[in-house]
């Protein structure tokens, strides 16, 4: 029988009353679930479950005869199980042993196929064929209207697109405005996506960086989400940019104190992950520049960065950090 043992080294062996203790502890639980043996100073605790409140309601009613150095012991006993994160619950005991034996899902590669992986993007109509970039486009930084600058570009031949619209929030950029009428807004911001999306490799990545407009109650992320869905794009996953911004709004609450319509506060920027034909990317195993903690950790999809803080310097109003790009280019492309 498999149980979960915890060995407690005891400063002296128990008295006559610290065993009367033990076996009065022992007594009161099903030996399979829990019990206790001693051997000379050493405690050994077998565990499989154990109901955690009758536990501790036993070990004061027996602490209150065995005496100081012995309720000590119990204590010990009892903070050792307490100590022990991993468990499951079932009728009212913590389960220590196969307690997520019944959550696995049997036969899950055949239950994978029979639902369909990414059903939505299964009829795409993407080539897996690329095309290589022209080399008066390599290597450079090209400033212009993406639209104008991407239709440009061959199809096929752009390994990773990371992008971060303009949020339409108002803010000032050079030559454009950032407060358009949303349809307008989403119709343009569109075409630029097709094309990102044209321009990508099959096996690319199209990552968007999005804050919706919390005030407007428009869901700019689950809005471009679900326009990539219809191109038939496969959803990889969602990042949670954690800006730790905690001076955003804090004076608009909506309707105070009441449930009428409380404002929330939102600390955190969305970055949607999208491939192109299929999820595995190929490439050079030498050109894989990640180790092995940055992919630890970057796997974790809750990104905790500050926020650009030279604006000014470089006269822009919406830069995202360079180590939010880093990241992005580590973790989900070669070099």
């Amino acid at each position: 029988m498999t149980v979960k043992k915890i060995i407690i080294n005891l400063n002296t062996a128990p008295d006559a009353k610290g065993l009367t203790a033990l076996n009065e502890l022992n007594s009161f639980f099903n030996d399979r679930d829990f019990n206790v043996d001693l051997n000379d100073n050493r405690l050994t605790v077998n565990l499989r479950a154990i109901d955690l409140k009758k536990f501790s309601l036993i070990k004061k009613t027996v602490q209150e005869y065995c005496g100081k150095e012995n309720a000590q012991m119990l204590n010990q006993i009892e903070d050792s199980i307490n100590a022990i994160k991993s468990y499951g619950i079932k009728n009212g005991k913590r389960i220590y042993v196969d307690y997520n034996k019944e959550r696995k899902v049997k036969n899950r590669v055949v239950k994978e196929g029979r639902r369909g992986k990414y059903y939505y993007a299964q009829q795409h109509k993407y080539i897996d064929k690329n095309s290589k970039i022209p080399d008066k486009f390599n290597d450079q930084i090209i400033c212009g209207d993406s639209l104008n600058e991407l239709q440009k570009l061959p199809d096929n031949c752009i390994d990773l697109v990371f992008t971060s619209p303009p949020y339409n929030f108002g803010l000032e950029y050079e030559g454009s405005d950032d407060d358009h009428n949303w349809d307008a807004y989403f119709k343009k911001l569109f075409l630029i996506l097709d094309e990102c999306i044209r321009v990508l490799k099959y096996g690319g990545r199209l990552i968007i960086n999005v804050q919706p407009l919390f005030s407007d109650y428009i869901p700019s992320h689950h809005l471009i989400s679900q326009h990539c869905i219809k191109r038939n794009l496969i959803w990889k996953g969602e990042i949670l940019w954690e800006k730790n911004n905690y001076n955003c709004k804090y004076t608009a609450w909506g309707s105070w104190k009441s449930p009428s319509s409380p404002y929330l506060k939102y600390t955190w920027e969305f970055i949607e992950i999208f491939c192109k034909g299929k999820l595995k990317k190929t490439g050079e195993k030498d050109n894989i520049d990640i180790s092995a903690d940055e992919f630890k950790e970057w796997v974790v999809a809750k990104w905790s960065i500050a926020p650009e803080r030279r604006m000014k310097k470089y006269d822009h109003p919406a830069m995202f950090p360079e180590t939010l790009a880093e990241r992005v280019l580590k973790l989900f492309s070669y070099k």
